[in-house]
């Protein structure tokens, strides 16, 4: 927290009613007669509009560094997933296992994205969100470790599904620290750097691994690289990310109000909330898969999503098989051609704050008072769907050894972009369609999409070697010229399906209306 100002003035500013006289320990109520104080509403602490110890007060220098950091974490979580993908055949020759058990190094790391989330989202709602976060880091360093020192097969397995486990914090924990610290209109701009990150880990990961595995260097560096990193992002959290979660700094003050006090009565939501942390896990395990099993929306995004997630982790097979046998590369070498995926979500992150982030805040301006309608964020998904589909036929048929390489090099590109701007636009429409059911849908959301992020990678290098690269580019390229649709349908029929949903709140009917004058510009 920042540093406290005088304590007459931080109650003062925190509660709305106290004030003090210049004995720090002399306060009177204000504003409250004899009947009202026992009513224990009368006591509850909150922060006052311009409280500093507010997140959404501290300054913008300081929210950005907490961005920073939380998109860090994500870095690190999905780098450390893909890492192993240079080494793979070092692994192979060492421990003497197939090429279907190296693929598993990758595929149990996401694995435990399916576990972790259901473990920090909850926890990170009880204690805050610096403690989880800081202690799943250590633990995830060391796992780190272990997978350096691993000394057999099925060591580095149970130690790579551990380590997913407790990295995927860096992804719960790092996104709910963004909506801690920013109000909803600078959000948009914040998440769209954030939604990058999970992108730039698996382009970045090839690269580094690939180099390491035709350096001469013991593939164990590559844990080692992954160690360092894990253990300087925890350092770096436990000495500069302060706590974020308001409830849990509410209770703080609330503590300090009843020390200087000397009165009881105050109190903080957190404190009156006796849900245990079993019940949570009960409420969050539970809802998520009730809403992934009642709400036609949440399917039908929830399968594209998950297709498109798997897909990023299915290349790390497709690209050793078109650039290191078709055109002959070393590891090192076809760890840069994923560069370009980063580069091109890099691409449609700039162009979403150029274009449709201001095309939505004119959106908000014109439907005001009612909000937008989640439809309307499907918008820029109308022409991401078509550009993925399309990259997968560029991608193939351009893959042939006789063909340069420049040519399927590129399609990673359009890649990129496409899946930025599809995940920025169905992210959005989760959170706004669901508002306060959003944490589970997403959760929801985050299991699947961590099931086909594991299970890809496992059929890829047959899928390619059975088919070729143009046949199997084109199989995926067809089925996501299949799904193509689902924005489309969303946007006409979503007002409907919302209606009738028992977790999208009610909204007031309101026609779609088109942006001010100049949206169509963009």
């Amino acid at each position: 927290m920042s540093s406290a100002p005088h304590p007459g003035q931080q109650t003062k500013s925190a509660m709305g009613f106290l004030k003090a006289n210049d004995s720090v320990d002399e306060y009177t109520l204000t504003g409250v007669n004899n009947e009202e104080k026992d009513d224990p509403s009368k006591f509850e602490v909150k922060f006052g509009p311009e409280d500093s110890d507010s997140p959404f007060n501290w300054s913008r220098r300081r929210r950005w560094y907490i961005t920073f950091v939380s998109g860090l974490l994500a870095v690190n979580a999905t780098f450390a997933s893909s890492v192993p993908s240079g080494i793979v055949p070092a692994m192979m020759e060492q421990f003497g296992f197939g090429r279907e058990v190296g693929t598993l190094t990758i595929a149990l790391f996401v694995a435990g994205y399916c576990v972790g989330p259901l473990l920090w989202g909850p926890l990170s709602e009880q204690y805050g969100r610096k403690p989880p976060l800081v202690l799943s880091f250590v633990v995830y360093t060391a796992f780190s470790i272990g997978c350096a020192l691993a000394p057999n097969t099925g060591a580095i397995l149970v130690f790579r599904f551990l380590s997913g486990v407790f990295a995927a914090s860096g992804l719960v924990i790092s996104g709910a620290l963004m909506s801690d610290i920013w109000d909803a209109t600078t959000r948009g701009k914040a998440f769209s750097l954030y939604t990058l990150a999970p992108f730039a880990g698996p382009a970045l990961a090839p690269t580094v691994s690939g180099f390491i595995a035709v350096s001469g260097t013991s593939w164990r560096w590559v844990y080692w690289v992954t160690t360092i990193f894990a253990g300087s992002c925890t350092v770096l959290v436990a000495l500069t990310v302060p706590e974020t979660y308001s409830p849990v700094l509410l209770v703080k003050m609330a503590k300090r109000v009843r020390q200087e006090t000397g009165d009881d009565r105050y109190w903080a939501p957190l404190e009156k909330k006796s849900t245990s942390v079993q019940a949570q896990l009960r409420q969050v395990v539970g809802t998520p898969f009730v809403l992934m099993a009642s709400e036609p929306v949440l399917i039908a995004l929830t399968v594209y999503m998950s297709f498109v997630y798997g897909v990023v982790y299915l290349l790390f097979e497709a690209y050793p098989i078109v650039f290191t046998i078709g055109h002959g590369m070393n590891a090192g070498i076809t760890g840069l051609m994923f560069l370009p995926i980063f580069l091109g979500g890099a691409l449609g992150v700039l162009l979403y704050l150029l274009l449709w982030n201001p095309r939505y805040e004119r959106l908000v301006a014109a439907h005001a008072p009612a909000p937008v309608p989640p439809e309307f964020r499907l918008e820029q998904a109308f022409w991401a769907a078509p550009a993925f589909a399309l990259s997968f036929f560029w991608f193939g048929w351009t893959s042939y050894p006789s063909i340069s390489y420049w040519a399927p090099l590129l399609a990673g590109a359009l890649l990129g972009f496409a899946i930025v701007w599809l995940f920025l636009a169905l992210f959005n429409y989760i959170v706004d369609a669901y508002l306060m059911y959003a944490a589970s849908a997403l959760a929801a959301n985050t299991v699947v999409r961590s099931l086909f992020g594991a299970g890809f990678p496992l059929f890829a290098a047959q899928m390619y070697e059975a088919l070729d690269p143009r046949w199997a580019s084109t199989l995926l390229g067809l089925v996501a010229l299949v799904m193509t649709p689902i924005p489309l349908v969303l946007f006409r029929y979503g007002p409907a399906l919302r209606a009738r949903s028992k977790y999208a709140p009610k909204r007031p009917a309101v026609a779609a209306r088109p942006a001010p004058a100049g949206a169509d510009a963009v």
